[in-house]
């Protein structure tokens, strides 16, 4: 498990500096990734798997909270449903306050849970349900499938009144804090 750790912690190495990078605004491209972790083009899914993990290396959110597409020389907006990525595994750790949740992604990217990769339990205010998510770099999610999320449900303690998990470090609620009281 230490070598899984080790990876997670330089999962960023060899990707394109794309933070670097602010080329000038081209405009839209009718790219989505769907919910589930597909990409669409012009209405047709990307079947072919590599064409789709180059897309993701060169993915950037910005502060204006649009995804773009971006080479040293381009910058297109794309639509992004609900995260870029999904959270297909969860590998844990320790125990308490020393654990440490490695997420992997559908491109295998590896994430780290704590204060640079967050995890955030959106809650729907109409139908209640989780959209729970983990940040893999720079401003990019991902969405974790509904076992994975299960696993960390396994996992989670309660501190100062709140349901969640420990990771990195740092204390992630899983559910929104109790109102009343």
């Amino acid at each position: 498990m230490q070598s899984l750790l080790q990876a997670a912690r330089s999962a960023g190495d060899g990707l394109p500096p794309v933070e670097r990078w602010h080329p000038e605004y081209c405009g839209e491209m009718d790219m989505v990734i769907k919910r589930d972790g597909s990409w669409w083009h012009e209405g047709k899914r990307i079947t072919r798997q590599p064409l789709s993990r180059l897309f993701s290396t060169i993915l950037r959110k910005d502060d204006d909270g649009v995804h773009y597409l971006v080479t040293p020389v381009e910058k297109i907006a794309i639509k992004v449903e609900v995260a870029p990525f999904v959270a297909v595994r969860v590998d844990a750790t320790g125990e308490g306050e020393a654990q440490s949740l490695i997420f992997t992604t559908n491109f295998d990217d590896l994430a780290e849970a704590g204060p640079e990769h967050p995890i955030n339990v959106r809650i729907d205010p109409v139908t209640g349900e989780p959209t729970p998510l983990v940040r893999i770099r720079g401003g990019l999610d991902a969405l974790m499938t509904r076992p994975v999320f299960y696993e960390l449900a396994e996992l989670a303690v309660e501190h100062d009144g709140v349901t969640g998990v420990w990771s990195g470090g740092a204390f992630f609620a899983l559910e929104q804090a109790n109102a009343s009281g």
